[in-house]
């Protein structure tokens, strides 16, 4: 088996929406820089994903060298947005991210309106301008200090090729083996791994890619997002059917590990990893 390295790097700028894959990326505290740093909220100021609005695998956003973004989506013209500043007349509104409350920056009325007409449904987006104090990670699984962007739970997220190769074959095996093979998009990571063993991430606790440190906080437990063609915005069983049966912890399906950065630096496609505990 070869070493195990990084086969792609990948960085979704607003939650949801489909990202891109550079050749590399800066690690920052809190994820990849310009990961996930947008969401998409409703009126309540809930976060808005894929769970409510498949289309939302549909849109993409482009991430500009200011930190702005070009949005991009089927039956609408492309849209750049610039980083909001807060100010008297622009402040932070108060999201919710799964429970958490966290405070944003409004992206301003031409944003709004795109994802208006987009989603037919009454939405606005928002930016996280201060990560370094704006949402700390899960208590139960931080260390004093540590934060998030609007990730669903952790900074970062990695899977290996391997794992997903020995999904797929448990998928071709089940009643809905017409779904597979799926790609690795569905599980929307921010590393996927070469060279190693299924499911080996299941035993990392502590790992570096190329020379950034990394600690496993968790294993990640899977949602409808997965069973979304990200082409096509339709919804099928896989791989929860599968994952169900054969990857639960407790009341979760997982697949994948959930990282938190120890240091900042670059992470680069072809670097290696070394599993250091």
């Amino acid at each position: 088996m070869p070493n195990p390295a990084v086969r792609s790097v990948h960085v979704h700028p607003v939650k949801a929406l489909r990202g891109f894959a550079p050749a590399e990326a800066e690690v920052e505290p809190w994820g990849l820089a310009g990961d996930r740093r947008w969401a998409v909220v409703d009126t309540a100021g809930k976060v808005v994903t894929q769970r409510q609005h498949a289309r939302l695998a549909l849109a993409a956003a482009a991430l500009l060298p200011d930190g702005g973004i070009r949005l991009s989506g089927p039956g609408l013209e492309p849209l750049t947005v610039e980083v909001p500043r807060p100010s008297a007349a622009r402040g932070t509104i108060t999201v919710d991210v799964f429970g958490a409350r966290v405070e944003a920056v409004p992206a301003g009325p031409a944003a709004d309106a795109w994802f208006r007409a987009y989603l037919d449904s009454e939405v606005r987006l928002v930016h996280m301008d201060d990560p370094s104090r704006r949402r700390p990670v899960d208590p139960d699984y931080a260390l004093p200090g540590e934060t998030v962007s609007f990730a669903d739970g952790f900074p970062l997220l990695v899977t290996s090729s391997s794992s997903l190769d020995a999904l797929n074959s448990l998928i071709a095996q089940g009643d809905h083996a017409d779904e597979g093979p799926l790609p690795m998009n569905r599980f929307r990571p921010n590393v996927v791994v070469d060279g190693t063993a299924p499911w080996a991430e299941d035993g990392w606790r502590r790992l570096a890619i190329g020379d950034v440190v990394f600690r496993v906080a968790r294993n990640c437990g899977r949602c409808v997002v997965t069973t979304t063609d990200q082409g096509t915005g339709e919804r099928g069983k896989e791989p929860l059917r599968t994952l169900a049966r054969h990857r639960r912890d407790g009341s979760r399906l997982i697949f994948g590990q959930n990282l938190v950065p120890e240091h900042r630096g670059v992470i680069r496609v072809g670097d290696p990893v070394k599993v250091l505990d």
